[in-house]
């Protein structure tokens, strides 16, 4: 007697951004993307506090902490091609266009590998140079800056991935790879800190090995799959029509990101201007208010996913939806992780650095950052809202001016003319250029939306008839 045996049901990761409650698949979405983006920055954190506990050297805090601006500087214009791999990806998915959609997955794989390889060895052989343009000449600095550019190809190659994981709505495997990761960085840090007295260096080793497994995890996972963005090595190669695409979307993003760090590279030389103090509590300050950014950014990724898909399926109606939901859900995430590191700041501060006067600081950039992050929030949602509907250039120039350029005429015009880089409180008229750029960038960018959403909803409409 043959006994009925049921096919064993393969377990989806995917979510269908076009059916549904999207308000609430948004969210399903954006909590493991903001986990793992909690997770990338706990790498950090672990070597800012390991280091700053542990190294015995009193300048390591800032040395690692100090590159962070330097580092996004150089690998951001690269990174934002993943949001076009992202916004082409979903789009092909929503409108089942399977076979362009493995073409996507190639040309990404293998146009990140090909850049992080040029970008680790342009930074390993020219970190000197470029710290010293920061005012930034700590030898713990370039030591930490070249190794860390040596894992630069597995960095930008599992990006890149991942983006093609959350165009189809797979925001948990890669949770599941950084979790892993994550906590091998956490034990290679106390190994070569604690016990081999590798300080910075430590670190940054730490840093690249966890990123490298990361990698192999996520390759790993685009090979076995069975699905349309399955990952064959043979097949590796750049296809035009789909490059084109990726950079149409993604170089505006990824200009826009890096004329960003341009101006965090300008506070960051601000910063240092007032001495080693000053960059402790910064580096403190930029880690922890990495948490609320970070989950704002989940969101602004799923604006994009959905947006792009919905696009794809010709679906106005969701494309109205994801824009209010993502909004209100921004500014959740924003307020109930925001407000408690407002008030509660220097507590956490002191689990970085046990000094005073650098806890101070470091609250003096809390104070402006935390607690009105969530008009940072809204401000990148409208941008992904625009990118997913097919306009990017138009963002990216709204945002270089509103944020950037505002930021810079600021520090330029008032705050180098007022500040006397003797007294740390005159960081006070530094951070506060924050909320009012993002404020001045979410009116301009949402007015924008306003204006475009009506052509492009018109046209989509027009097709579908």
């Amino acid at each position: 007697m043959e006994e009925n045996i049921k096919p064993k049901r393969q377990k989806r990761y995917e979510i269908d951004m076009v059916n549904g409650n999207l308000f609430i698949k948004i969210i399903r979405f954006s909590i493991p993307l903001a986990l793992m983006g909690i997770l990338q920055l706990l790498y950090n954190t672990a070597d800012l506090i390991v280091v700053g506990n542990f190294s015995g050297d009193s300048e390591a805090l800032g040395a690692v902490g100090s590159t962070g601006s330097l580092i996004n500087l150089f690998i951001n214009l690269f990174m934002g091609l993943s949001v076009g791999t992202n916004v082409v990806c979903a789009r092909l998915f929503g409108a089942n266009e399977k076979n362009r959609v493995g073409k996507v997955v190639h040309t990404s794989i293998l146009m990140s590998f090909l850049i992080g390889i040029v970008l680790g060895i342009l930074g390993f052989l020219f970190c000197k140079e470029l710290l010293l343009l920061m005012n930034n000449d700590l030898e713990l600095s370039r030591i930490y800056l070249r190794i860390y550019f040596v894992g630069m190809p597995f960095n930008l190659c599992y990006n890149f991935a991942a983006a093609v994981l959350r165009a189809v709505g797979d925001t948990k495997r890669p949770l599941y790879f950084l979790t892993i990761s994550g906590f091998v960085n956490v034990l290679l840090n106390l190994l070569f800190v604690i016990v081999f007295r590798l300080s910075v260096a430590g670190v940054a080793m730490a840093t690249v090995i966890s990123q490298f497994l990361s990698f192999l995890m996520i390759i790993v996972t685009l090979i076995k799959t069975n699905e349309c963005y399955k990952l064959k090595l043979k097949e590796l190669k750049i296809s035009l029509n789909e490059l084109k695409q990726i950079i149409k979307i993604g170089l505006p993003a990824g200009i826009q990101s890096s004329i960003f760090s341009i101006s965090n590279v300008l506070i960051q030389s601000s910063v240092n201007m007032f001495g080693t103090v000053a960059m402790n509590g910064n580096t403190a300050a930029q880690s922890i208010e990495g948490f609320v950014y970070t989950s704002m950014n989940s969101v602004y990724h799923a604006s994009l996913a959905f947006t792009g898909q919905n696009y794809g399926a010709r679906n106005v109606k969701n494309i109205k939806k994801v824009t209010l939901y993502s909004l209100i859900i921004v500014t959740m995430f924003a307020l109930i992780i925001g407000q408690p590191l407002f008030w509660f700041g220097r507590s956490v501060i002191s689990l970085y650095t046990k000094v005073p006067v650098e806890i101070e600081v470091a609250y003096i950039r809390l104070h402006y950052l935390t607690l009105p992050y969530f008009l940072c929030g809204i401000m990148d949602v409208m941008v992904g809202i625009l990118r997913g509907i097919g306009y990017s250039v138009m963002p990216m120039i709204v945002s270089i001016v509103g944020v950037c350029g505002f930021r810079v005429a600021w520090i330029l015009g008032f705050f180098y003319q007022y500040s006397s880089f003797q007294d740390v409180t005159d960081l006070n008229m530094l951070y506060v250029s924050y909320p009012i750029s993002w404020t001045i960038t979410f009116l301009v960018h949402f007015v924008t939306y306003l204006v475009v959403s009506k052509k492009v909803f018109k046209q989509l409409t027009t097709i579908e008839r």
